[in-house]
């Protein structure tokens, strides 16, 4: 499920400031921070983005 693009366009990685992008599908829906230096994976569950930095994941 894709999140709506009005919300893409207001949501910002908690831990740089910077513009989120959609990734994976199914249970692998994830939001991704386009930051240079940060790049946080963050998990979205149930259709519910989770932008808790602790619950973050580095990019592999």
């Amino acid at each position: 499920m894709s999140l709506p693009s009005f919300l893409l366009e207001i949501l910002v990685c908690p831990e740089c400031h910077s513009a989120l992008t959609e990734s994976g599908q199914g249970e692998e829906h994830e939001l991704r921070c386009t930051g240079e230096t940060c790049g946080l994976v963050y998990p979205v569950r149930e259709g519910i983005p989770v932008l808790l930095v602790d619950e973050a994941r580095r990019p592999s």
